[in-house]
């Protein structure tokens, strides 16, 4: 029998994204646990509005979204922990300006470079949807068609409820051939 454990978000674990944007002419980087896909073109990344990274994309109308993997999710953690309002984070990573002027993440496997279609406002957040630009994947994380392989490249995944980080694992099947 099913329990109701109340109004719970229940749809976890999602990936670790680190978000980067420009403000005031510099990089600027943040852990996100909210995002998700609105529709094949778009994305939304939820975030606090009190961030100080916000400021840069309301700006700017364009955001990086760098995918962390377990070589490099201690540094991604870290930009959860501290505020850009007390702290230059600038420097945290080495980074790439993508092709439409958002700083990529180096050691990120896959980026996103994203522009803001709109804002949607609610309980003191900030629902930015975003148009995908571009999608940068390191080469060696594609399979033979040229497309992300996700037995190669196991993204991290953050659970919400007692805020642990996995990782992905193994395939379960092949989507809309498992009747066959």
């Amino acid at each position: 029998m099913k329990k109701n454990i109340g109004a719970s978000l229940a749809l976890y674990p999602v990936p670790v994204v680190v978000v980067g944007a420009m403000v005031d002419g510099k990089p600027t980087w943040t852990l996100v646990a909210h995002t998700g896909t609105v529709a094949h073109s778009h994305l939304m990344v939820s975030l606090v509005q009190a961030h100080y990274i916000n400021k840069g994309i309301r700006e700017t109308k364009k955001l990086s979204i760098n995918v962390v993997d377990g070589t490099w999710l201690k540094e991604a953690d870290r930009m959860g922990t501290i505020s850009g309002h007390k702290v230059d984070k600038s420097q945290a990573f080495a980074y790439t300006m993508g092709e439409y002027g958002t700083p990529l993440i180096d050691k990120a496997k896959v980026s996103i470079e994203c522009e803001v279609d709109g804002n949607y406002e609610l309980e003191n957040f900030d629902h930015f949807i975003c148009k995908i630009l571009a999608t940068y994947a390191d080469e060696g994380i594609l399979n033979e068609m040229g497309k992300i392989n996700y037995q190669i490249f196991k993204p991290a995944l953050f659970e919400f409820q007692t805020y642990s980080y996995f990782e992905t694992g193994d395939k379960l099947g092949d989507c809309r051939k498992m009747n066959n």
